[in-house]
């Protein structure tokens, strides 16, 4: 088996190479090349054919986003974006990630050996896992949602009747990494205005990222998608979003359903954690119960949904199938626990979902 080949994008000398020199020393990898413009990484990677691309965002001539749409839809590639921990940096990603990248990371803090061995890690591990990714020709949609990269990011909320349902009998636990935000973009832009139960969503992203990821759901979604907060009354026909940083569960008063935020130890390397999320679910005895575990690296949720299935906690567990996700991780630990009812593809998720809910 051949290395993968690293295309690395970056109008930074330094940054051009840290990553080269990080990529450089793992066996399995090779710098195929270096680019310092959009420009230059669509041509680069046209020629090249590399099997990853790292991406950074802001550059002259050609900003990364510009040239990711491009290579989506020229020459399909892995590509993992280089974001800033900011406001601005978080909004970027979001938007990446809806164009067709497949995951990112975080740029370094500085020069703390801590922080850059860190970095690396989590580079090596997800180029090596993305290099896999099942990628197909993205088409340039029309978005509902007003773009302003150059200055502080806004996105435009479509206006929906605010739902305040309490008597849901049932909620869905959904779990997702590498690859969720597209995932979740098709699950719940699936799901129709009237669809009356709750979704308790993990997706695995540092604090700001969550935030922008709900908005922008929200802007083009029939139901009402937010970032969890603590102690916020669960309501039927919303997306509870998992803040960065924090577990996330949920609590019985009465009739009453509540969501808990905590920062309790990392789960499986993550906060918020699947399995968390999963496990909290799993003592609501007052509702049905259903589990969604989608692509991502690792296996976090799988132990989580196999508990509730054992414990009858689970009236259905669904995974996602091989054939559409990004990373066949998550979804396949779930299923060789021999814990999962229904495999199916991303597009019929939010059918399966919609039929049970009646």
């Amino acid at each position: 088996m051949g290395k993968i080949k690293v295309l690395i994008v970056d109008d930074s000398i330094f940054m051009r190479k840290l990553i080269s020199d990080f990529v450089s020393k793992d066996d399995r990898l090779e710098v195929a090349g270096t680019a310092k413009n959009g420009l230059e990484a669509i041509e680069l990677t046209e020629k090249l054919k590399p099997d990853v691309i790292t991406m950074d965002v802001e550059m002259p001539e050609m900003d990364g986003l510009t040239a990711l749409k491009h290579i989506m839809q020229r020459f399909p590639t892995p590509v993992l974006m280089v974001s800033s921990l900011t406001e601005k940096g978080a909004y970027e990603t979001i938007k990446a990630l809806q164009l067709g990248a497949v995951d990112f990371i975080q740029k370094p803090s500085g020069s703390v050996s801590l922080d850059l061995f860190r970095v690396r890690e989590e580079l090596i591990l997800k180029i090596k896992a993305v290099a896999k990714a099942r990628l197909a020709k993205i088409e340039a949609p029309v978005r509902r949602e007003s773009v302003q990269l150059k200055t502080k990011p806004v996105i435009q909320k479509i206006e929906k009747p605010q739902r305040v349902m309490t008597g849901f009998k049932q909620l869905f636990a959904v779990g997702t990494s590498t690859g969720g935000p597209k995932a979740l973009e098709t699950v719940i832009t699936g799901l129709p205005a009237g669809f009356k139960d709750p979704l308790l969503v993990v997706q695995h992203m540092p604090p700001k990222f969550t935030e922008y990821l709900a908005k922008r759901l929200d802007s083009i979604s029939n139901m009402n998608v937010v970032e969890a907060q603590n102690n916020q009354v669960i309501s039927g026909g919303t997306v509870y979003i998992a803040p960065g940083d924090y577990h996330m569960g949920v609590r019985q008063r009465g009739n009453e359903y509540r969501i808990v935020l905590n920062k309790e130890a990392h789960c499986n390397g993550h906060r918020p954690s699947v399995d968390v999320l999963y496990d909290s679910v799993s003592k609501l005895t007052g509702l049905k119960r259903h589990y969604i575990i989608m692509t991502g690296m690792g296996g976090d949720g799988a132990a989580g949904m196999k508990r509730a299935k054992d414990s009858g906690a689970a009236v259905t567990t669904v995974a996602e199938s091989e054939e559409t996700c990004i990373v066949y991780g998550m979804p396949k630990t779930a299923v060789n626990l021999g814990c999962v009812d229904h495999i199916l593809p991303l597009t019929r998720i939010s059918a399966k979902m919609i039929e049970l809910s009646k």
